[in-house]
C-alpha cells in the first residue's frame, strides 16, 4: 500500500532479531513503544520496521520533535494520515472517522516532550479505530493501557556496533589496514557502548585522527567520568554526550556558532534559510558554507532533498550552547524575522506564477512558521499578528484548517492591533470558518473585517471583507445578495489584483446560481484569461469550475469535462483536497452526461475520498447539488446498480491521487 517513511541516510546495520521481534509484536499489540535515550537508534529502528509494513498497512509518519507543545499534536496527525480537516468538530473524532476501519500503523516519533496530548489522542484512537496500529518513540513510556514497551539499548560492541562503526569509515575513506587498528576499533566500540550516534560521529573523525588515537583520547576522557569505584564503567549518556562534546570541541569555531545557531529550526532548513538566519559575525559570507561543510563532512548534521537536518540529540546540545553564548534571543528574533518575511512575500506573490511555490513552501516550513508564531506571540503579538493574517488563508486553501484557526484565534485575544492588522485576522479566520461549515460565525468575522477595513481606509481589505461575505451568502443559497455585495466592491477603490480577482469569482458565481449563463460565462472566461496571463492557479481552477457548471447547464458535456479536467490540475497544483473533492463530482457529472457510466462512478468513488480527507460530507454551491443526483441517476441507469456499486467502492478502496491522475489522462 502507498505509505511513507522517512529516508535512510545510509545501510542499516544490525538489530535483525529487534526487527523480527518488533514486526511480530505488531501483529498482537495494537500499542507499541520503543523506548531508549537519545541517538540510540529509535526512530531509524522504527523506520526499518515501518518500511516493511507497507504491504500489509497504510503507514503513516508523525515527525512530533518539529513541535514546541501539544496544542497542534492532533493537527500534525492529521497532516500526516492526509486529513485535511475541514469540520468544526473535535479534531481527533474527526481524525478517528477517517482512520476508520483501515489497516493504518501509525508511528508518532519523538513524543517525549509531547507525552500528554500523545497519550490523549491515542486512547481515543485505538478505542475507535479497530485495525489501527500505533508505534511509539519517546525517552520514556506513554504509560497507557495495553502498552508494550519495548526498550532500545546500544548494539553489541564487538559486532553489530563495530560493522556500523566500519561501515561509517569506510564513507569517511578509512580502511582498517593494520590489526592495531583493528584493535583501535574495538576499543572505541566498546568505549562508547555500542551507542549508534555516538559511533557514527567518532567515524566522522576518522579523516582528521587515526583510529589508535581516537582509541587513545576516548580512553583518557571517559576515565574521567567513571566512578571512583573502578569496577563501575561510565553509563552510555556519559558516553553519548563525551562524544558529542568531543566532536564539539574538535569543530572550528565558526563550526561551533553554526552548530548552536541551527538549534533554532524546527522543519529542516534549506541553505538559503541557513545563511539568512545563522550568517553574521564570524559566520559572514563564505564563513557560513565553510562551516556547513565542516559540520556536514563531522556528522552533525545531514544534508538531503535540499535541506539540513540535526539529530534531536545534537539539536538539544546546540541549543544549551546556543543559551550559553546568550544568543538564544538574538537567533529566535532573527528566525522568527526570516519566516515572517517569507509569509509577507508569499502573500504578494498570491497573484502570480510564483503562487504554488509558495504555497508549497509554507506548508513544508509548517514547522517553522508555528515556531516564529509562538515566538512573536511571547515576545511581539502585533508581528505575530501580521504573521498569522498573511500564512492564514494559504493554510487555509491547502488545509490545514486547525493550525491556521489556532494562531489566528491566539492572535486575536492578544492583539488589540491596528485596523488594517486586526481586518487581515478576522478576514483570514473568517474564511477558515466558512470552509468549516460554520457560515453564522464567518459572517460574523466578515463584518467585522469589514468594519476594520473601513477604519483603515484600505481597498484591498475592504475587497477582501466583500469576498467572504458574499462567499458565506453562495454558500447559503443567496446569490442575488451575493452579487449586490461583490458589485458595490468592484465599484469602489481597487485592491490588489488577488482581492480584486476574488471579488470578481465572486460575482461569476453568483450571475451562475441567478441563471445568467451568457454573461456568467463570458467574465469567467475573462478572468481565467487574466489568472493564466498573470500565472496564478487558485483564482483560475474556480473559473474552471464555475465553466464546467455552466457548459453542463447547457447541455455541453464534453466542455464540462474539459473545464472540470483543468480545475483539478489547478487544485492539485495548490494541494486542495476540497477543490479535489469538488472537482471530482464536477467530472462525474460530467461523465455521466457523456454516457460513461463506469467512469462517472469511479470519479465519485475517489471524489468521496478526498471529501472523506476533508472531513465533510459533499458541499458546494447549491446548484451542484441537483446535478450530482441527475448524475448518479444517470449512470446507474447506464451500466445498472452492480456494476455501479463494483466501480464506486473500487475507487474508495484506491489510492485517490492514482484515481485522480487516471481521470486527468481522459
Amino acid at each position: 500500500m502507498e505509505s511513507w517513511t522517512p529516508p535512510e541516510s545510509g545501510p542499516f546495520v544490525g538489530r535483525e532479531r529487534a526487527i523480527g521481534e518488533l514486526a511480530a509484536l505488531l501483529r498482537t499489540r495494537r500499542l507499541v513503544t520503543l523506548v531508549g535515550m537519545g541517538g540510540i537508534g529509535k526512530s531509524r529502528l522504527a523506520a526499518r520496521v515501518a518500511a516493511e509494513e507497507r504491504e500489509r498497512a497504510w503507514v503513516h509518519w508523525v515527525p512530533l520533535w518539529s513541535l514546541s507543545g501539544p496544542a497542534l499534536v492532533t493537527s500534525l496527525v492529521a497532516d500526516a494520515c492526509g486529513l485535511s480537516d475541514h469540520s468544526p468538530g473535535d479534531p481527533a473524532d474527526t481524525l478517528a472517522d477517517w482512520i476508520g476501519d483501515r489497516r493504518v500503523l501509525l508511528v508518532l516519533d519523538s513524543c517525549e516532550h509531547v507525552l500528554a496530548a500523545c497519550r490523549a489522542l491515542v486512547r481515543v484512537l485505538l478505542d475507535r479505530c479497530r485495525a489501527l496500529v500505533v508505534l511509539v518513540t519517546s525517552r520514556e513510556p506513554l504509560g497507557t493501557d495495553g502498552e508494550a514497551v519495548v526498550p532500545v539499548g546500544p548494539l553489541a560492541p564487538d559486532s553489530e556496533a563495530m560493522d556500523l562503526f566500519t561501515l561509517r569509515a569506510e564513507a569517511a575513506g578509512v580502511r582498517w589496514t593494520r590489526p592495531e587498528d583493528l584493535v583501535a576499533a574495538a576499543e572505541v566500540c566498546r568505549w562508547l557502548e555500542g551507542v549508534p550516534l555516538a559511533l557514527e560521529l567518532a567515524a566522522a573523525r576518522l579523516r582528521d585522527r587515526p583510529v589508535p588515537a581516537m582509541a587513545r583520547l576516548l580512553r583518557g576522557r571517559l576515565a574521567l567520568a567513571e566512578s571512583p569505584d573502578s569496577t563501575v564503567r561510565p553509563t552510555r549518556h556519559q558516553a553519548l554526550r563525551t562524544t558529542i562534546g568531543w566532536s564539539h570541541e574538535l569543530c572550528a569555531p565558526p563550526e561551533r556558532l553554526l552548530w548552536a545557531r541551527l538549534s533554532v529550526f524546527r522543519s529542516g532548513a534549506t541553505v538559503d534559510d541557513v545563511t539568512r538566519v545563522c550568517g553574521g559575525g564570524p559566520l559572514a559570507g563564505p564563513a557560513l558554507a565553510r562551516a556547513l561543510d565542516g559540520l556536514a563532512r563531522k556528522s552533525v548534521i545531514t544534508l538531503a532533498d535540499g535541506r539540513v537536518h540535526v539529530y534531536d540529540t545534537v539539536r538539544e546540545y546546540g541549543a544549551l550552547w546556543l543559551a550559553e553564548l546568550g544568543e538564544t534571543r538574538t537567533t529566535a528574533d532573527r528566525h522568527a524575522r526570516h519566516f515572517h518575511e517569507r509569509a509577507l512575500a508569499a502573500e504578494r506573490a498570491w497573484w502570480g506564477p510564483g503562487q504554488t511555490a509558495a504555497a508549497a513552501r509554507l506548508t513544508s516550513d509548517y514547522g517553522d512558521l508555528s515556531a516564529a508564531l509562538e515566538h512573536l506571540l511571547a515576545t511581539d503579538p502585533h508581528r505575530a499578528a501580521e504573521l498569522a493574517g498573511a500564512v492564514g488563508f494559504f493554510w487555509a486553501c491547502s488545509g490545514h484548517l486547525h493550525e491556521a484557526s489556532h494562531y489566528l484565534e491566539e492572535c486575536l485575544q492578544l492583539v488589540a492591533g491596528p485596523p488594517a492588522v486586526m481586518a487581515r485576522l478576522c478576514w483570514a479566520l473568517g474564511v477558515v470558518r466558512c470552509l468549516r461549515g460554520e457560515y453564522d460565525t464567518a459572517a460574523r468575522l466578515a463584518g467585522r473585517a469589514d468594519e476594520e477595513a473601513v477604519r483603515a481606509g484600505n481597498a484591498t481589505l475592504l475587497a477582501d471583507a466583500a469576498y467572504l461575505r458574499g462567499l458565506v451568502m453562495l454558500l447559503r443559497g443567496r446569490p442575488h445578495n451575493a452579487l449586490a455585495v461583490a458589485d458595490e466592491a468592484l465599484a469602489g477603490p481597487r485592491g490588489d489584483e488577488a482581492a480584486v480577482a476574488r471579488c470578481r469569482l465572486v460575482r461569476v458565481f453568483a450571475l451562475t446560481a441567478s441563471g445568467s449563463l451568457g454573461t456568467a460565462r463570458a467574465e469567467a472566461e475573462a478572468l481565467r484569461d487574466d489568472s493564466r496571463a498573470a500565472g496564478e492557479h487558485w483564482t483560475r481552477s474556480y473559473t474552471e469550475y464555475q465553466l464546467a457548471v455552466i457548459a453542463l447547464m447547457e447541455e455541453r458535456a464534453a466542455d464540462a469535462a474539459a473545464h472540470s479536467r483543468a480545475m483539478l490540475r489547478g487544485k492539485r497544483l495548490i494541494g486542495d483536497a476540497f477543490g479535489l473533492g469538488l472537482g471530482l463530482d464536477l467530472l462525474a457529472v460530467a461523465l455521466a452526461a457523456l454516457e460513461r457510466g463506469e467512469d462517472a462512478a469511479v470519479a465519485y468513488g475517489a471524489g468521496m475520498v478526498f471529501w472523506e480527507m476533508v472531513g465533510h460530507p459533499q458541499r458546494g454551491t447549491p446548484e451542484l447539488l441537483p446535478l450530482r443526483q441527475w448524475a448518479e441517476d444517470a449512470a446507474r441507469r447506464q451500466i445498472g446498480d452492480e456494476a455501479y456499486e463494483s466501480a464506486y467502492g473500487l475507487a474508495q478502496l484506491s489510492d485517490p491521487f492514482v484515481t485522480l491522475e487516471s481521470m486527468l489522462a481522459g
